[in-house]
């Protein structure tokens, strides 16, 4: 029996977004974007067929927080993904919608908020909270007891140290 999912946006975050839910089980990826020129269905063209789950391949955090308000509104569940080669401990916290992408480590009792990214390779410590809609890019290193509010972008390879807040739709 076929595992059907619709990933929200097919630009090159969608296309990894998508190898990710090849890798937890799902074999029938169907792309949505509502950018008609791109020559995929919009959301109003599947907003009727909610039993078929959405994930989010859009990088934007403001926009994704948009498209998961108008998603969760029409009754659609939004899976988590997680690469199967993460390691996350079993005292983490990820919340609905994430994607924890390949190489990811979540160590103990890390709180992961809504419709997070944790690109490749980054690193949560134990006891880090990370808001909703947050960006973690590739190779980041986030200390423990760091907290990082909502909307907020942490760009490739940077590292946060022990104890730091940094505050909502920082960049």
């Amino acid at each position: 029996m076929s595992k059907n999912i619709y990933i929200y946006g097919a630009s090159g975050h969608g296309l990894v977004v998508a190898d990710i839910a090849r890798a937890c089980g799902y074999d029938n990826i169907i792309f949505i974007d509502d950018d008609k020129n791109r020559g995929y269905q919009t959301f109003e063209d599947i907003k009727e067929n909610n039993p078929i789950p959405i994930a989010f391949g859009i990088g934007n955090n403001q926009i994704r927080a948009k498209l998961y308000k108008k998603v969760k509104e029409n009754g659609f569940s939004i899976p988590t993904l997680i690469h199967p080669s993460s390691i996350i401990s079993p005292s983490a916290r990820i919340e609905e919608g994430t994607v924890v992408m390949p190489n990811v480590v979540v160590n103990a009792k890390a709180y992961i908020g809504k419709c997070v990214i944790l690109n490749s390779s980054c690193v949560v410590e134990h006891e880090s909270i990370i808001g909703d809609f947050v960006h973690i890019s590739p190779k980041v290193a986030i200390a423990g007891d760091v907290k990082i509010g909502n909307f907020t972008h942490i760009g490739i390879g940077s590292s946060v140290i022990q104890c730091l807040e940094i505050g909502k739709n920082s960049i």
